[in-house]
């Protein structure tokens, strides 16, 4: 099984040895390094399942780093954890106020801290983001079907657990595989997949419907809401927004 992977990026020792070590023994897959340019090096090279932004000179180069990471647009959703500087080195490593306002992390922390306490937290999102969303991809063309499983696959959070090619399969398949997420064409032989759709949302309560659909109109967007789909994603945008739908709609 592939290890977790996480990337230390901070400049004291003893932090990032005793950090390091902890992680290690849990078997985690570690980097580290005390440079912003590195780190970015690393993170393209080694896709981090998370990183640790911690203390680096000068002022201002860990916004820079946690800046470039979400505006990156294939690390934007590597979660992040924050170290800020103790209150004595504000002034030459730490975060400005304005840098603060417009954090995005997953755990903000300010040294001294134990290394057992970001111990627990990078835990914590690891084992949330790490946990695969289950897709069930519904639609009757076959290679609509490859296209989709082929884009899913390429995510290490998410993953095809079967495909169904109308709506009576769609429901069948549903009940029997517990999907996050079901990927939901609209027009479809025999039971439509808004009809497929109203079964699932009443007796399926787990799983959540997205509409993939050609037939970008108002219409069946209105439709698709009503038969209690989550979303309604044109067939042309399969790409960067059905991915953030499906993990929009796994977190509910």
């Amino acid at each position: 099984m592939e290890k977790i992977r996480v990337l230390i990026v901070d400049d004291e020792p003893d932090f990032v040895t005793s950090l390091e070590a902890m992680l290690i023994a849990r078997g985690f897959q570690v980097a580290a390094t005390s440079d912003r340019s590195r780190a970015q090096t690393l993170s393209h090279r080694e896709k981090p399942d998370l990183v640790v932004v911690g203390t680096i000179m000068p002022r201002g180069e860990a916004f820079q780093l946690h800046h470039w990471f979400k505006r990156n647009p294939t690390l934007a959703d590597t979660p992040l954890i924050v170290v800020d500087a103790p209150e004595e080195k504000q002034v030459l490593k730490g975060w400005w106020r304005d840098e603060a306002m417009q954090l995005e992390s997953e755990g903000y922390f300010r040294k001294p801290v134990e290394p057992s306490v970001l111990i627990s937290r990078i835990e914590k999102v690891l084992d949330r983001i790490t946990r695969k969303i289950k897709v069930l991809v519904v639609d009757d063309h076959a290679v609509v079907r490859e296209g989709l499983r082929a884009l899913i696959g390429l995510q290490r959070d998410m993953q095809v657990v079967g495909e169904a090619i109308e709506g009576r399969e769609a429901v069948q398949k549903t009940q029997q595989l517990l999907p996050d997420i079901v990927l939901m064409d609209i027009v479809m032989p025999g039971l439509s997949g808004l009809e497929a759709t109203k079964q699932i949302c009443r007796e399926c309560k787990y799983s959540r419907v997205l509409m993939l659909t050609q037939y970008d109109d108002e219409e069946n967007a209105l439709a698709s809401k009503q038969a209690g789909a989550m979303g309604f994603i044109p067939k042309r945008s399969a790409s960067s927004e059905l991915l953030s739908a499906i993990r929009s709609a796994s977190r509910g």
